[in-house]
């Protein structure tokens, strides 16, 4: 038997937390582990509970998804702890922003109960919750907005002697993941195994200090590797 999966919900909402709850418990790998009505009890409660997902609103009075997301991800004792972000709608201004701060991905509210639950196993195995259209669309359009002047990021004087640490196959592998690839699907393109892929990943978030698959997509992006562009 495997450990279920440990959820912390995160909104000032209690209607809405009370459905999520409902929607988490009846899973039998999965359990709600604690409630939060805001950024300052999520990170509180993420640190007694050590949840293994946390659903996020970015949204909240007092302090907001953003910086609770921030302060976990920045809490050495919280490194397995992934953040799912929540938005109202699925092109939201912060996305880009949460997942600078160490956010794994970003759902709508809106989604279908299977695709919650699917995003919070996908979280919980490590892998970023990002869609292809998301990565080619929404987040280089972002980052395009940031490098005319609106809350840029490090850039690529940050990232460069990281960058040089990597293989060929790993910088290879860094741009497929940046263009929404899957390790099947990034596989086939290489002609390799997809555990070779994973390990090529793992290599890669490693060399260049990211959390998960997710930091890679925005360290791709920002460290000029790839270039933005709007599709």
């Amino acid at each position: 038997m495997t450990a279920a999966i440990k959820v912390l919900l995160v909104d000032d909402q209690a209607l809405l937390r009370s459905a999520f709850r409902v929607l988490v418990d009846s899973e039998p790998d999965m359990r709600v582990v604690g409630e939060a009505a805001d950024g300052t009890q999520a990170v509180e409660v993420a640190r007694t509970e050590r949840p293994d997902v946390v659903l996020m609103d970015i949204r909240m009075p007092g302090t907001d998804g953003l910086t609770a997301t921030r302060m976990i991800s920045a809490d050495p004792d919280l490194a397995d702890v992934r953040v799912v972000m929540l938005t109202t709608f699925e092109v939201d201004e912060y996305v880009v922003q949460s997942l600078r701060a160490g956010a794994s991905g970003f759902l709508g509210k809106g989604a279908e109960p299977d695709e919650l639950l699917n995003a919070i196993r996908i979280a919980a195995g490590g892998e970023a919750l990002l869609s292809p259209a998301a990565t080619k669309g929404l987040i280089a359009t972002f980052l395009a907005q940031s490098a005319n002047g609106a809350d840029a990021g490090p850039g690529a004087a940050v990232y460069s002697e990281r960058l040089a640490a990597l293989t060929g196959r790993e910088r290879e592998v860094l741009v497929l993941v940046a263009g929404g690839l899957s390790n099947d699907e990034i596989a086939e393109r290489l002609v390799v195994s997809p555990l070779t892929v994973k390990t090529h990943v793992n290599r890669a978030m490693a060399k260049l200090g990211a959390r998960d698959r997710a930091q890679l997509v925005v360290i791709a992006y920002e460290s000029g590797l790839v270039r933005p562009r709007v599709e």
